[in-house]
């Protein structure tokens, strides 16, 4: 089951000669964070795997995403019609906590790395891979304060319209790198994930009721949240990044790719999200509206897929993949839901399952074959490096 071999010789020989390159002038990070991190990484195990202080960060966002869903699976309780039992206010606080987490593990691993003298392409992968995938249970979790059904709240399909944006911000940043080899942090993260922990953990003691407030005008503080998304999308990032690669083939600092071999990998991101949309628009049982967790989490995974292909793309120096098997697996699922309407739930359980085993399929054995060439173990710290 784990002895795939994903990756060719050319990505192999593409890892052997990579070289990390990033940008960061968030100043909330460089001047609040970092120093944070630094200290904090000094109280750190050596024997702590950079690669585990990932992974476990990355538990903690599912974590945080599974006990909302035991108390939310709907996304209703924190609705203004809701009749049922809400959320207690602990959860929100657990949530904040298990978010400050695993965004602060994130900031750590490559630190460690560092000081533990074991960085390596796969810790880089590895790191980004599962970003990739917390895309989707961030938001998904903030949707749990607002609720839905109620004059205030944001409706399923807004809702997944802000997961969508949070896809394009995450895969604008390593489509940028594939064209000019650096990666620049988008200031929007580093922003987002403490507005979140504060956000959350603000909603322990006041409640999520509280945020029901009107802003601006009819406005609630949902609905500016909302539109917060999508001016980051496509007033900051958006713009930002298409100047950077502009500036790369300009002065001829990047990969000087042709037109189309540079926007590539954008044709799987484009053809995944025009499928979702279909499956909405053309559902015959509103599929959206009945179960829009698992909608989420299935589109969640699917794109983490794409993504992660990107990046290997991307830190090999090799061709972008212009399709994605998913892909065909989706186009299937949505022509079966509309041609069998009374099946399309269990199609869309069947299809969630497909995307979840598929994309670990393919993340564990990438991470198996990378650690074999590169002769390291990916939890594990060796002796003589542990031991300095």
């Amino acid at each position: 089951m784990f002895d795939h071999e994903y990756l060719n010789k050319d990505h192999l020989n593409g890892f052997d000669n990579y070289k990390y390159s990033v940008i960061d002038t968030n100043p909330l990070g460089v001047y609040i964070m970092h120093p944070f991190w630094n200290t904090i990484i000094k109280f750190t195990p050596r024997w702590i795997a950079p690669n585990l202080l990932t992974f476990v960060g990355f538990l903690f966002t599912v974590a945080a995403s599974l006990l909302l869903s035991y108390y939310d699976y709907g996304f209703y309780a924190s609705g203004s019609l809701y009749k049922g039992t809400p959320i207690p206010n602990w959860v929100f606080g657990v949530v904040s906590l298990f978010m400050f987490i695993s965004y602060s593990l994130d900031g750590l691993d490559g630190k460690q790395a560092r000081r533990t003298g074991t960085s390596s392409p796969l810790g880089e992968l590895f790191d980004h891979g599962l970003d990739s995938w917390t895309t989707v249970f961030i938001p998904t979790a903030l949707y749990s304060i607002f609720g839905r059904d109620d004059p205030t709240t944001i409706q399923p399909i807004r809702m997944y319209l802000i997961c969508l944006m949070v896809f394009i911000n995450f895969y604008l940043a390593h489509w940028e790198k594939y064209n000019t080899g650096v990666l620049y942090l988008p200031w929007s993260y580093d922003f987002s994930m403490v507005g979140l922990v504060f956000f959350f953990a603000i909603t322990a003691f006041v409640g999520p009721e509280k945020w029901k407030m009107t802003v601006i005008k009819e406005l609630s503080f949902g609905h500016v949240t909302e539109i917060t998304f999508y001016f980051a999308t496509f007033i900051a990032n958006v713009p930002v990044s298409i100047y950077n690669i502009y500036v790369c083939y300009r002065d001829k600092t990047g990969k000087n790719l042709s037109l189309y071999e540079g926007n590539r990998p954008l044709i799987p991101l484009t053809v995944f999200l025009s499928l979702c949309l279909i499956w909405i628009k053309f559902s015959p049982t509103n599929i959206l509206e009945r179960d829009p967790r698992m909608f989420f989490m299935m589109s969640g995974a699917i794109f983490s897929n794409i993504s992660c292909r990107l990046i290997v793309a991307q830190m090999s120096k090799t061709r972008c993949a212009g399709h994605n098997t998913l892909l065909t697996y989706l186009a299937i699922a949505i022509a079966t839901s509309i041609v069998l309407p009374s099946f399309e739930l269990m199609v869309m359980y069947v299809m969630a399952i497909l995307s979840f085993m598929t994309h670990i399929h393919y993340g564990a054995n990438v991470v198996k074959q990378m650690a074999d060439h590169f002769n390291i173990k990916c939890f594990k710290i060796p002796i003589t490096k542990n031991a300095k």
